[in-house]
């Protein structure tokens, strides 16, 4: 079972996989809403970190495809 360390591991590894290689992309991650808490003291869970982590490698995939990048 991975730990909430392991969660924050890779999460750290893939933005700074999209902030080297794919910049243009880097720059939107800030505006998405998911990152955004919508209360004043946001619980950081496991299950919140791993849907973090789900959400960016959805955004990844969506923007490879899109953009055509191999």
């Amino acid at each position: 079972m991975k730990t909430l360390q392991d969660i924050q591991t890779q999460i750290i590894k893939l933005t700074s996989n999209i902030e080297t290689n794919y910049p243009e992309l880097y720059v939107t991650l800030e505006e998405n809403p998911i990152t955004i808490p919508s209360t004043k003291h946001p619980e950081i869970s496991l299950s919140v970190m791993q849907d973090y982590l789900e959400s960016l490698k959805q955004i990844l995939k969506q923007y490879i495809k899109t953009h055509g990048i191999r």
